[in-house]
């Protein structure tokens, strides 16, 4: 089991548009076959700085999320609002309750 965390810094006049994008994806994106669980986190002070938080049974799983129709549209259109490049990272899960 992984966990991917991405980061991303938005523009602060696009962060609604981000979140209205997210809000209409979360729901088939978190029901991509592997997907444990989708989490949406904001800084406390940077409220621009939003992560998204994934859990995923595979790297597999993932990297076939990846590749869908799913996330080729929706990712453009997050590229789209940054006011900075993303950065993310996978974690392997050795413990969980």
């Amino acid at each position: 089991m992984i966990v991917r965390i991405v980061h991303m810094e938005f523009h602060p006049e696009k962060k609604p548009a981000f979140l209205a994008l997210f809000e209409q994806h979360k729901a088939d994106i978190a029901a991509q076959p592997g997907c444990r669980d989708l989490k949406l986190v904001q800084h406390e002070e940077r409220t621009t700085s939003i992560s998204t938080v994934s859990t995923w049974d595979s790297q597999e799983h993932l990297d076939a999320y990846r590749k869908s129709t799913l996330f080729a549209q929706v990712w453009p259109a997050t590229k789209a609002l940054f006011s900075a490049a993303p950065t993310a990272e996978s974690r392997t899960v050795l413990w969980a309750s």
